[in-house]
C-alpha cells in the first residue's frame, strides 16, 4: 500500500487530498496535520474552496448548474498559474482568497519559506489541469447516502441543488477524471 511521501532534506512535497463533497478531507487532513507535525515537519494547509470565484460568476450564468460548479465555482486557469505551478518553489504564494459575506476577494500571501510538505484539501484536485502539480494523492471515497446523510436537515430539502448541481457534476468528474483510479492512495469510507 502507498503511504504519504516523507520530503527529503531541501525538497517540498504536495499532496492532494481528494474526495468528493462531505466525504471527510476535512477531518482526514486534521489527523494528517497532527501526526505530520509530530515529524517535525514544516506544512501548510490549503482549502480549494477558498479560491472559488464570485456569485455571479457561478451561479445564473446560462449553463446548466453542474456545469457551473465543475466549470466555473473556481477560475482553473488563474490558479494553475498562481497556485499549482509555483507549489514546489516559491518562497510565498499571492492568492485570491474568497470572502463569502462580501462575495469579493483580497490578495491572501501566504509564505512558504521553510515549507516540507503542502496539503491541498478539496474536490476536483484530479482534474487534469491540476493533477500534475501534485506528487502524491489520496482519494476519499465515500457513497453518496452516506455524504448526504452528512448534510444538515436544512440543506437535505433542498433536493434539486443537489440532483441538478452537486451530483451531475460529481458524476462528470469521476466518468471524465477517474480520480479513484488515478489517486495514489483510495480510502474507503
Amino acid at each position: 500500500m502507498a503511504s504519504i511521501p516523507i520530503p527529503a532534506k531541501e525538497q517540498r512535497v504536495v499532496i492532494g487530498i481528494d474526495g468528493l463533497s462531505r466525504s471527510g478531507k476535512t477531518t482526514l487532513v486534521k489527523k494528517i496535520q497532527a501526526c505530520l507535525h509530530k515529524k517535525g515537519l514544516a506544512l501548510k494547509t490549503l482549502h480549494i474552496d477558498d479560491y472559488i470565484v464570485e456569485r455571479n460568476r457561478r451561479y445564473h450564468t446560462g449553463y446548466e448548474e453542474w456545469h457551473e460548479y465543475y466549470h466555473l465555482q473556481w477560475d482553473v486557469q488563474s490558479l494553475q498559474e498562481t497556485l499549482f505551478k509555483k507549489l514546489k518553489h516559491a518562497t510565498a504564494l499571492n492568492l485570491l482568497k474568497y470572502d463569502s459575506e462580501s462575495d469579493n476577494h483580497h490578495i491572501e500571501t501566504i509564505s512558504l519559506l521553510h515549507t516540507d510538505l503542502i496539503i491541498i484539501e478539496g474536490v476536483f484536485l484530479q482534474r487534469k489541469e491540476w493533477r500534475n502539480s501534485f506528487d502524491f494523492i489520496l482519494y476519499l471515497d465515500c457513497p453518496k447516502e452516506t455524504r448526504f446523510a452528512r448534510e444538515t436537515k436544512e440543506t437535505q430539502q433542498n433536493l434539486d441543488i443537489f440532483k441538478n448541481r452537486y451530483w451531475k457534476a460529481e458524476d462528470y468528474y469521476v466518468e471524465t477524471e477517474c480520480p479513484k483510479e488515478r489517486a495514489n492512495l483510495v480510502f474507503e469510507v
